[in-house]
Parts: structure tokens; sequence; C-alpha cells
């Protein structure tokens, strides 16, 4: 017998009684027969309490209880704390407030209890970030006072399928970039052993991909990695799940994939996008500078030649199209960042044009 059946039972018997006497005081009024209201009245009791009892008892509970898993655990911390300061702060106010006259000394003291736990818990949630930084902050300063040797192991972070059939994520971790705990949920696992199982040879080929690119993550990353089975219930899209996951776990998301990128940060979740780090990391070359490149193809401009360099920068060479297929010295006029990535443009050395002549 489940917990709602019984519920309602005790709704249907607890209004029934109730609707047996509203309907006998009502019967006098009326001056009609109070057994027969009594009846009446009992029976629509029951049968309001039989069908309506789990939509004020059971059914706001688990909504309650659903809402509350997908808040991470410092919205919870922070919204009691902001509960607590504002029922203080209301505590305080009410005396001054409970000294003016009636029907405003009963009233205000009660408004302002709302009020000020309103208020509360809306800045402590709004501004939680900055008050766990400070806190946490103030903990390293007297720590290393102390002469403690604190250490900053970082949050931990999630990988998404994305990240880690793209494989590059193996590199950085076994470089120790990446602080923390690596966490693979156990529902992107699955999307990857999906993806391996796909009848399509090119997905099969990138799911075996992520598969190996796994088993060598846990061989040889310098930070722990762990598989959790924790999951999001009712949610059943990957990325939706990733997200909401690391809202409640409080940590960043890996990936590479654009519009997970966007929505977690739209969702106010950290990301931590391979592709914007591999941006970062290219060799910055400035205005006159020398480097040396293998013209591969035609530009788009005439004269133009194409090259690129190891990290995968493109080279836009003035008048390198008569040396293509050859290693050529070259020097920057002008680089330019684009949403794709670097590109940089310049014209051949006058040494190595004379050479060549």
């Amino acid at each position: 017998m489940s917990f709602e059946f019984v519920l309602r039972l005790v709704g249907m018997v607890a209004l029934a009684v109730g609707g047996v006497y509203l309907g006998v005081n009502l019967s006098g009024a009326a001056h009609q027969s109070a057994e027969l209201w009594g009846v009446v009245f009992g029976l629509v009791g029951a049968l309001i309490g039989l069908v309506g009892t789990p939509f004020i008892t059971t059914r706001p509970a688990r909504y309650i209880r659903a809402e509350i898993m997908q808040l991470p655990a410092t919205a919870l911390v922070a919204g009691m704390t902001g509960l607590i300061v504002g029922l203080i702060v209301a505590g305080l106010v009410s005396f001054p407030l409970s000294l003016l006259p009636k029907p405003f000394s009963q009233v205000l003291p009660l408004v302002g209890a709302g009020v000020f736990a309103w208020l509360g818990i809306s800045i402590f949630v709004m501004r939680q970030r900055d008050i766990f930084s400070l806190f946490r902050g103030r903990l390293s300063g007297r720590l290393a006072a102390e002469g403690a040797g604190a250490t900053n192991e970082g949050r931990s972070v999630l990988l998404d399928t994305s990240v880690i059939i793209d494989g590059r994520i193996a590199d950085i971790a076994h470089t120790g970039f990446v602080a923390g705990t690596i966490l693979v949920p156990k529902f992107v696992l699955n999307e990857l052993q999906h993806i391996a199982d796909s009848p399509d040879g090119l997905r099969r080929n990138r799911g075996r991909r992520g598969l190996e690119v796994l088993n060598r993550l846990t061989k040889e990353s310098v930070t722990p990695v762990r598989f959790t089975d924790q999951d999001v219930p009712g949610v059943r899209e990957v990325d939706d799940k990733l997200v909401l996951l690391a809202k409640q776990l409080n940590c960043a998301v890996i990936t590479n994939d654009y519009n997970l990128n966007h929505v977690a940060q739209l969702q106010g979740v950290t990301v931590l996008n391979i592709n914007e780090l591999a941006n970062a990391v290219k060799a910055v070359y400035l205005h006159g500078e020398g480097l040396t490149v293998k013209v591969i193809q035609e530009g788009r401009e005439p004269g133009q030649g194409v090259g690129y360099l190891e990290d995968g920068t493109m080279v836009v060479v003035d008048e390198g199209k008569a040396r293509q297929n050859e290693q050529v010295s070259v020097v920057v006029t002008k680089v330019l960042q684009t949403t794709a990535g670097r590109m940089i443009f310049a014209k051949l050395d006058a040494t190595s044009t004379n050479n060549h002549r």
C-alpha cells in the first residue's frame, strides 16, 4: 500500500466527517432533514478527499523536492543563511513597529518578517558567489598566515561527449593544467557506448575513439579521473543533464561544443572551452617578425599563397603563389583574430626572394 493511497484514505475520512457536520449544521438553517444533508455532504466530502488529497500533499511535496534537487548546494546554503539573517533583522525591527498604534502594531511586524526574509534569501542567493569567494579568500589567507601550506586543489570539472571524442583533453590532463577531479557522468559514458555501437561507420569510429581517449585519460592523467552515477531525473537530453548536474555540483564543464558552451553560460555554469584554449596558447607573432612556412595552395586574391603553421594557424603569403609547395621565409605584416581562429598575413622575405632568383 503506497503512502499516497494512505493519504487519500485519511483525507477521505477527514473530509467525510467534516461534510457530515457541515451538512447537519446547514440543514437547520434550510429546515431540511439533518440525516439526508449529513449523508449527502459526507459523501461529497469523502469524494473530494479521495480525489483531491494528493494535490495538496504529495504532489506539491514532489515538485518542491525535484526543484530542490536541481539547486546547487551553495544556493541552498546561501538561501538558508539569508533566511536566518532576514528573520534576525525582522526581529530587531518588530519591536519599534509593535509600539505603533493599532492595527499597525499587529500587522506591520508580520509583514516585516515576510519582507525581510524574502530580501535576505534573494540577496544571499544572488550574491552567493561573491560571498563564498570572500570566505574562501579569508580562509586561504588565514591558513597561509599560520604556515599550514594551504593548497588550491580546484573544483571538479565535468567532461561532455564532444570533448572526449576530440581527444585533446587527454594531453591537457597529462600536463596537469586541469585542477580538481575530472568527473565523467555515467550518462555521458552511455552516450559514447551508443555512438560506438552505431551502424554508421563514421559515428562508430568516433565513439570508439572516445572510449580509447577515456582509457588513456584514466591511465595518464595527472589529476584523478572518476566516473559518477549521479543523474538528473526527468531530463532526457545529455547536454541538459550535464548543465543541471554542473549546477548541482557547482563545478565547471569542459567542452568544445558551441551550443552547449552558450547554453551553460546563460545558466550561470562555468565553461572551459578546448577550442578557446587552443587559440589562446598559439604562438604570438608581431608585425615585422619572420617565420618559415610551406606554401601549399593558392589564396583568394591574385598571386597569394596559403600555408599553415604546426598549430593550424593560416598564413596568407603575398606573392606566394609562385612559391607553391616550397618552404619559404616570410615577414609578418598583419595578424587578424577571427571567430575561426588566428590568421597571419605576410610577405616574402626579401633575402629569401633574392636567393630564389
